[in-house]
């Protein structure tokens, strides 16, 4: 495993540019800086919470450290900020590709890698709202912290994804501390990190990432209302775009 990933992520938000604003939704979170960043919202957060009427205004630089935090909505402060800051003019995102897919927008990621899976012990990492749909009948195995029915609970990683060919491993997993060990269980598959919260960066492929599944963001005031209004999925369908780039 290379350098810690959390040290990565601060060092890549430098400077006084400030925080403009920042908004804690109910799936969502966004901070927006020059370009907007995205996050999955913590559940079941805090009625109190010691930062809110402070943030805007204040540098970046001060809340990427909070991605260490274990308090869940501190580091969700920080995720947004980092994706905010890191995917400004990137150009990873420049050299990715849209997604071209009829499946609904927030799977689109999915139906375009299924042909690739036949056959494969396929692990997915987060619950995907109507994955069992799309891939009604095909042989995998979802894991979820807040176990539902038909997923398993994380700690099943532990023996899944050694044996796994391809993993597709949910980006909110870098607020919520577990993707450095996903990752490491994840070694020997095919691994695509995927979502909203993935900051675009050439760096994840020396953590084992052979696939940026992540997101542009084409309307920001339009995401800005969705999310504040309590919006999921329906980011995907107005607001971003899935796009991918190959990191092998």
């Amino acid at each position: 495993m290379p350098r810690d990933l959390y040290d990565l992520l601060v060092e890549r938000v430098q400077g006084t540019q400030p925080l403009r604003r920042l908004l804690l939704g109910l799936n969502w979170s966004v901070a927006e800086v020059r370009a907007a960043g995205i996050c999955f919202s913590p559940v079941d957060s805090p009625r109190t919470l010691a930062f809110p009427g402070t943030l805007a205004g204040r540098p970046v630089s001060e809340f990427a450290p909070w991605v260490r935090s274990f308090d869940p909505c501190e580091a969700a402060v920080a995720c947004t900020v980092i994706n905010a800051v890191v995917n400004d003019d990137n150009d990873c995102i420049a050299r990715s590709e849209p997604i071209a897919s009829g499946a609904p927008a927030h799977l689109r990621v999915f139906d375009h890698f299924a042909s690739r899976l036949e056959g494969a012990e396929v692990v997915v990492v987060g619950r995907y709202p109507g994955l069992e749909t799309l891939w009604l009948g095909r042989n995998y195995t979802c894991i979820e912290r807040r176990q539902t029915p038909g997923t398993l609970p994380d700690v099943a990683g532990e023996y899944l994804l050694p044996r796994a060919d391809w993993v597709f491993v949910t980006g909110s997993a870098i607020a919520n501390k577990t993707l450095p060990r996903l990752l490491e269980l994840s070694r020997r598959a095919s691994v695509v990190l995927l979502g909203p919260s993935v900051p675009w960066m050439p760096e994840w492929a020396d953590f084992g990432v052979n696939y940026l599944a992540g997101v542009a963001v084409r309307n920001t005031e339009k995401l800005w209302q969705i999310v504040a209004e309590g919006g999921g999925t329906r980011i995907f369908e107005d607001a971003v775009e899935y796009r991918l780039l190959s990191l092998s």
